[in-house]
C-alpha cells in the first residue's frame, strides 16, 4: 500500500513550558519566543506553562500534557545545562517511549557553528510519549530560535519531505 504524500499543511496542538527557577510570565522571553514561532508556523497554541527546574514538578505538567487527548507536541526551554539545579532532561528521559536521538546531535552540529565548543554543555534531548513529541532546548533566546528554525519547525510540517513527525502524532478530532 502506498504511502499517501500530504501535500496541505496540518496544523498541529503545540504546547510551550518554561522550566526556570527566576522567569515569570513578564519575563519569559524565550518561551514568549517559542509562543510566537508556534503562532507564526501555523500552528495552534495548546497551552504555556512556567514551571521551577525540579524533576516531579518538569514531570506533572509534562504528563498532563502527554495524557491530554489534544497535545501533539511540547518544546521545553530551560534547565539543560549543568548547574545543580538544571534537571529536564534527567525529568523528561524516563517518561520518553522512543528517544529522537538526532535532534541532541544535530542542535550541538548547528549550534557549534555559532558557539564553538559551548555547545557540549547543551544537554538537549527529544522523544516521542503516548503519540506527544517532546522538544527540550536550553533557554537562551538564542536556542530556541537555533532549535525552532534549524529543525523543530520543519519536523512538524506535514509537507516536509523526505520525512517528517506529523504522521507519527496521536491524532485529534476536530
Amino acid at each position: 500500500m502506498a504511502h499517501k504524500q500530504v501535500t496541505e499543511f496540518v496544523p498541529l496542538n503545540i504546547a510551550v513550558l518554561t522550566v526556570s527557577d527566576t522567569r515569570t510570565e513578564e519575563n519569559d522571553t524565550s518561551g514568549h519566543l517559542l509562543v510566537d514561532s508556534v503562532k507564526t508556523a501555523g500552528h495552534k497554541l495548546a497551552d504555556k506553562a512556567i514551571v521551577k527546574d525540579d524533576i516531579y514538578k518538569i514531570r506533572e505538567v509534562i504528563s498532563r500534557w502527554i495524557a491530554s487527548e489534544t497535545v501533539q507536541a511540547v518544546v521545553v526551554t530551560g534547565g539543560t545545562g549543568f548547574s545543580g539545579r538544571d534537571s529536564t532532561p534527567e525529568a523528561l528521559l524516563p517518561i520518553f517511549d522512543k528517544e529522537v536521538d538526532g535532534y541532541g546531535e544535530l542542535f550541538r552540529q548547528i549550534s557549534y557553528e555559532q558557539i564553538g565548543t559551548s555547545t557540549i554543555q547543551s544537554r538537549t534531548v527529544a522523544g516521542f510519549a503516548n503519540g506527544t513529541v517532546i522538544f527540550v532546548m536550553p533557554g537562551s533566546n538564542n536556542a530556541c530560535r537555533t532549535a525552532w528554525d534549524g529543525i523543530i519547525r520543519e519536523q512538524l510540517d506535514s509537507r516536509q519531505r523526505p520525512c517528517n513527525f506529523v504522521e507519527q502524532l496521536k491524532k485529534v478530532e476536530g
